[in-house]
């Protein structure tokens, strides 16, 4: 039982820096909504940046997020069954209409720990990795999972 112990209080205690992914899906707030679907395609989520070349954050759009679009729990009679146009009283050309703003950060010298209490707070499974506004990498639950897997499987060896 303390060897379980030890090894979760060891995966508590790493720092974002050492397990974020660097990899990213991001585009930029002016980027069409086809650009959108198209990269939704091949991730479950896209960071959104300011413009092209930067790293500023500015949004996220998740799966989740398409489908309270394409999908909306109730059907709102003036406007009939949802549409490009109608949605949300305005139109949803660029990744900018459609993201979610703001996104709760973390930054690289967090902890595990930090990362998990914010993800059940918010009721996310993914965090943006963030310093001085720009985005470095992420934590997903997947991540976590595949680490804590990891940790695991190392200590039964040892």
């Amino acid at each position: 039982m303390a060897k379980e112990r030890d090894t979760i209080q060891d995966f508590y205690e790493l720092s974002v820096n050492e397990i974020m992914d660097k990899r990213l899906p991001l585009i930029e707030k002016d980027a069409s909504i086809e650009r959108v679907f198209s990269l939704l395609t091949l991730n479950n989520h896209i960071w959104i940046v300011e413009s092209k070349g930067s790293k500023k954050l500015v949004g996220i759009i998740t799966e989740h997020d398409i489908l309270d679009i394409c999908s909306p729990r109730k059907k709102n009679s003036y406007f009939g069954l949802p549409d490009k146009k109608s949605l949300h009283f305005e139109s949803f050309e660029k990744a900018g209409h459609i993201m979610s703003r703001n996104p709760i950060r973390c930054s690289q010298d967090e902890k595990v720990k930090d990362v998990l209490d914010k993800m059940i707070v918010h009721r996310i499974k993914r965090i943006p990795v963030v310093e001085s506004e720009e985005i470095t990498g992420e934590i997903t639950l997947h991540l976590l999972i595949r680490t804590f897997y990891a940790l695991i499987r190392t200590s039964n060896e040892g």
